[in-house]
């Protein structure tokens, strides 16, 4: 461990280890019997003592120590003992304590208990600030230490500008310090946030902090400390209040509600045709990060003939706590309102307080999407003759959208939409100069020395500047360094294979950002799909993203349009971000390396999704697959009991192990399905699914009975 060579141990030192194994197994057996049967005499404490002073990691004696003292603490107060004999109690349990950390300094149990005792407040705060000094001249990079002097000092309300100054003392003493830097930020976003004299300048204090790490980076390029403490006050800099990215419908469109899909020339140009039996449609909000607070209070609709004032606001991919970048609604008309009439729509995001990022920012600029409903008289003879169409993704079906034809107006205007001016909000001057500075800076430390984490921190600053750019002028258009930044992940995945993951999902979500950043980059890879057999149907708007190298998505933003993705022969694991693509009918992932349909689980929310191409992937190749655990078994009570596992498995053992499959497929409207080229698929599997989605008519090419 931490390049220390493993030597084998001799004989006279196992039976050394064998002796102390049962000296510890006979004070932990004795502990525990007192534990259970509440024994809390002088000579089991003691010996309790024993066996924390030799094994600190044992934390039922910690539980066990904190009972026993708080029993011997409430008899000194029944008997009305002067405080000298609590003071004597709790000083032994400082010395237990102390005598504890001398054997395991990392011991998260023994630094819980030193905090409880000295929450008990009889102990000398001043003793524990000199105890702390000898600890952290043994080890000054100490987390422990670092968090329990944060408790220390909280206790005897030491101005945080005072610990500032120890940080920075200890950071020149060892600049290598990554829990001195890490307390460094802590006190300086508590002094920033408080506005203390001195504090009051985000902007002077943040540029003394950069020129402050950069004497650190300089000096060691190699050592990663400070370029985490960079990081953090890169995102200090960047720091600003989430803004809506994008929505569907989009502002300024026209949308044409149809029951059976097929085309409508009457309607005005240019028009996007949303296939829904129920007069109902998704309303997506893209937000610039995950917020939380999207509501019918805060966001507000102005319909004539929307069915129902509240909405209920789904997130997408939200985090345990409630946060997502991409939520949704549904609109639904009534059935009775069928007319050429375009129904003006308009959406107010923001119109009250509530919306928040998981950073803290508020979203206090409301912003307005506005857009056209039209819901032409519905054939329901003509609907009900209509069935459902295989998707081939034979090339003669996928043409490439021009400029000149009407599916590439349509995409024109879908990139060139705007939400609302107001709702870009400005860079400041200080931020833009502050990245361009750093940029400068790091640029002029890599022409001396190949730094991995500076190479990496470059691809971040060049990527932020961007950003600011995109925020500060939306028609800059993109004259931005992608190449470059691309460049760099290259060369770190070279430098750096044992990283080569992450390099690649950062390089991914460059690529991507890259591809549509603009109409011309974009347009490259829209096609529209034809069926020759079905001209009179509406063509799916088509985006090919295959054979890229793709190993993570992003800029979901970009396509909320999307019918038909092609993502195959790319690195995907997962594919998390595509829950927003609710309008997404046929997706195609094959030569993946998704491992398990866990994975797949994003596909449970896109409820317009009819084909999937999921076949050569490594579903199933692997003897263990820890992603498979992430969701839900129903082997549990996690999931609900309405699962039915059994009703589709005719007590079959061996399907039994598919339950993941099961809680996937399950909620799938799925017409057409490729599985073939995956370790886990056999013919008792292909039954399980044709019996479990009855919707389906396609199955690895072969039409289900």
């Amino acid at each position: 461990m931490h390049g220390r060579p493993r030597i084998a141990p001799t004989k006279e030192d196992q039976e050394a280890s064998s002796l102390k194994a049962a000296k510890l197994r006979d004070l932990q057996s004795q502990v525990l019997n007192f534990h259970h049967n509440k024994i809390y005499t002088k000579e089991a404490v003691e010996i309790s003592a024993k066996l924390l002073e030799s094994n600190p990691e044992h934390y039922t004696g910690w539980n066990y120590r904190k009972l026993a003292v708080q029993y011997l603490l409430d008899q000194q107060s029944e008997n009305g003992v002067d405080s000298n004999s609590i003071q004597s109690i709790l000083d032994e349990e400082l010395r237990v304590v102390e005598n504890a950390l001398k054997k395991n300094f990392k011991s998260y149990g023994a630094w819980h208990h030193r905090k409880w005792v000295l929450s008990k407040g009889h102990s000398s705060i001043d003793r524990e600030l000199r105890l702390l000094g000898r600890f952290q001249k043994l080890d000054s990079r100490n987390f422990h230490a670092w968090n329990y002097r944060r408790f220390i000092a909280g206790l005897r309300k030491i101005p945080d500008e005072e610990e500032l100054q120890y940080t920075t003392d200890m950071i020149y003493d060892n600049f290598s310090n990554y829990s001195a830097w890490h307390n460094r930020s802590v006190l300086l976003s508590n002094l920033l946030g408080k506005r203390e004299k001195g504090y009051h300048d985000k902007e002077k204090v943040f540029g003394e902090e950069y020129e402050f790490v950069r004497n650190a980076l300089f000096t060691d390029p190699d050592d990663q400390s400070g370029w985490f403490y960079h990081l953090w006050l890169l995102d200090q800099t960047l720091k600003r209040e989430p803004v809506l990215l994008s929505s569907w419908p989009p502002h300024g469109s026209n949308l044409c509600l149809s029951v059976d899909g097929s085309l409508n020339d009457r309607q005005p140009l240019p028009v996007l045709h949303f296939q829904s039996k129920a007069s109902t449609f998704p309303l997506i909000l893209y937000f610039s990060e995950a917020v939380e607070g999207v509501s019918s209070s805060t966001v507000t609709f102005e319909c004539k003939y929307h069915a129902g004032d509240d909405f209920t606001w789904m997130p997408l991919s939200a985090n345990k706590f409630g946060f997502s970048q991409a939520w949704l609604t549904y609109l639904k008309f009534p059935n009775e309102v069928h007319s050429l009439e375009a129904f003006p729509v308009k959406v107010t995001v923001a119109h009250a307080a509530g919306i928040t990022s998981s950073s803290g920012m508020p979203c206090s600029q409301s912003c307005h999407i506005s857009f056209t409903v039209v819901v032409p008289s519905d054939d329901r003879e003509h609907s009900e003759l209509q069935t459902t169409r295989r998707i081939s993704w034979k090339e003669e079906n996928i043409k490439s959208c021009t400029t000149q034809s009407l599916e590439g107006d349509i995409l024109r205007s879908l990139c060139e939409l705007e939400i609302t001016k107001e709702n870009k909000p400005t860079t400041t001057k200080w931020s833009m100069e502050t990245i361009s500075n750093e940029i400068a800076h790091c640029q002029e430390l890599l022409s001396t020395t190949n730094c991995k984490i500076g190479k990496l921190t470059l691809a971040r600053l060049l990527m932020a500047r961007n950003t600011l750019i995109s925020y500060g002028n939306p028609h800059a258009g993109t004259e931005v360094h992608y190449e470059d930044v691309l460049a760099l992940y290259r060369d770190l995945m070279k430098m750096d294979p044992a990283h080569i993951c992450h390099y690649e999902d950062e390089y991914s979500l460059v690529l991507l950002k890259q591809l549509t950043s603009n109409i011309g980059s974009l347009m490259k890879h829209c096609y529209q799909y034809q069926e020759s057999s079905s001209p009179s149907m509406n063509p799916y708007l088509c985006v090919r993203l295959n054979g890229l190298s793709l190993s993570r998505l992003g800029s979901m933003e970009q396509l909320l349009w999307v019918q038909m993705l092609d993502l195959s022969h790319n690195k995907l694991r997962t594919i998390e971000g595509l829950e927003a693509l609710q309008l997404l009918s046929c997706l195609k992932l094959n030569n993946n390396r998704l491992c398990s349909f866990t994975a797949l689980e994003p596909l449970k929310t896109l409820k317009s999704l009819e084909a999937l191409d999921i076949s050569y992937n490594e579903i199933g190749a692997h003897s263990i697959d820890t992603r498979r655990y992430l969701c839900s078994s129903p082997l549990t009570h996690a999931v609900g009991m309405d699962w039915n596992f059994k009703k589709f498995t005719d007590e079959d053992v061996k399907l039994k192990g598919h339950w993941d499959a099961y809680l996937l497929f399950k909620d799938l409207n799925l017409s057409q399905l490729e599985i073939a080229g995956n370790a886990v698929v056999n013919d008792r599997l292909k039954a399980f699914l044709s019996k479990l989605m009855p919707s389906l008519k396609w199955l690895d090419d072969e039409e289900c009975c």
